[in-house]
């Protein structure tokens, strides 16, 4: 049997997704050797928002981490997580709900990032109101182009004008660089370094000042190797803890094991060389062209169409895929792929032995 058949799959419903727990262990261990010191990781949450998958983590020593959302910032406050960083700039009723999520969880410290000045007035009216400060770090543009202040002079006036609000404390900077994935780790690196530059010099400017020296959170998967290297950041991969077949193409430098998969079935035989499963784009992350997944135990077959609840698939003989047969796939992208199930069967020895809920799938939990 191979290590993502399922002896019991008769007893899962399709579609499914399914994490094999000792592979995310792998993951996990593996994550902790590439760096000089765990401290420095803080791993981003969006790929799992599973608690059980948190504290496999926290079993593993890691205690910082990042997030997206409030619900994923509230999943690592119910785990108890030593500290958390909203790597999203609070607007509105958000900084309200951040406010919360600190006086219900006084074991966590939660953090933002901010990139301007309303902004970062607005959350420090709202907590100085409280009488309490919230830690933040100035979210910097290092060619993502979506959020973040360029590093600069510009940059280094905000940090200093947050030293200036009664209800915030900076403690940093945010740099994420997620525009650059190329496959040849020669040009990624060069792009990461030219990138993470300007970022550095912000940082002595600061200290020049006579500014504490800022912590630097920076990275995502693919410049993690980089980044790790750099001795005096901090890291922030995610997806590492599932893999999927996008990284796993485009990172070879990377040896994480797939740790999550959809499974689906085929539910009608169109002809000899064609068959339909019950994946929609309801299933499995759509915001990529196809292919979407990779199946395993079908690795030669090809996607032809794929609606909301139905994926075509050409495959050489379809008297090989019987109705039932049950196809097991690696998501092209994990991240989102998680978020659109509302919980995962765990597998441990080629036995679904539980299920895990994908709390931090919803906007809201609690707060």
């Amino acid at each position: 049997m191979e290590w993502y058949q399922l002896a019991n799959a008769a007893q899962i419903d399709s579609p499914a997704i399914v994490i094999y727990r000792g592979r995310v262990k792998d993951n996990i261990a593996l994550l902790k050797k590439m760096i000089d010191d765990i401290q420095r990781l803080r791993p981003h949450v969006k790929t799992n928002k599973i608690a059980e998958v948190v504290q496999l983590m926290q079993e593993a020593g890691i205690q910082r981490f990042k997030c997206a959302t409030i619900a994923e910032a509230e999943m690592l406050g119910m785990v108890q997580a030593e500290d958390v960083l909203l790597a999203y700039q609070p607007v509105g009723p958000k900084i309200v709900r951040l406010l919360e999520l600190a006086q219900k969880y006084p074991h966590t410290t939660f953090s933002c990032v901010t990139d301007n000045t309303d902004a970062a007035l607005a959350i420090s009216d709202i907590f100085a109101v409280q009488g309490r400060r919230l830690p933040v770090y100035v979210d910097l543009n290092v060619g993502m182009n979506r959020t973040g202040i360029k590093p600069g002079q510009a940059a280094l006036q905000l940090y200093k004008y947050l030293h200036t609000l009664p209800g915030v404390t900076p403690v940093g900077l945010h740099a994420y660089d997620g525009h650059i994935h190329d496959t040849d780790m020669i040009i990624r690196k060069e792009k990461c370094d030219a990138a993470y530059a300007s970022v550095a010099v912000l940082a002595e400017q600061i200290a020049e000042a006579g500014i504490p020296r800022p912590v630097i959170i920076a990275g995502g998967s693919p410049t993690f190797p980089v980044h790790a290297k750099r001795k005096d950041i901090e890291c922030s991969p995610g997806t590492f803890v599932f893999w999927d077949w996008g990284y796993g193409r485009n990172l070879p430098e990377q040896p994480f094991k797939w740790a999550a998969l959809v499974l689906s079935r085929v539910i009608s035989v169109i002809d000899e060389q064609h068959i339909c499963l019950d994946l929609g784009h309801k299933s499995v992350a759509a915001e990529s062209p196809q292919p979407r997944v990779h199946f395993l135990n079908a690795p030669t077959a090809q996607i032809i169409s794929q609606s909301e609840e139905h994926l075509v698939l050409k495959v050489e003989a379809a008297s090989h895929f019987p109705v039932g047969t049950v196809l097991y796939g690696v998501p092209l992208h994990i991240c989102p792929t998680v978020a659109l199930y509302e919980k995962a069967y765990v597998v441990e020895d080629n036995t679904a032995i539980a299920n895990w809920r994908i709390v931090a799938r919803d906007r809201q939990i609690i707060i």
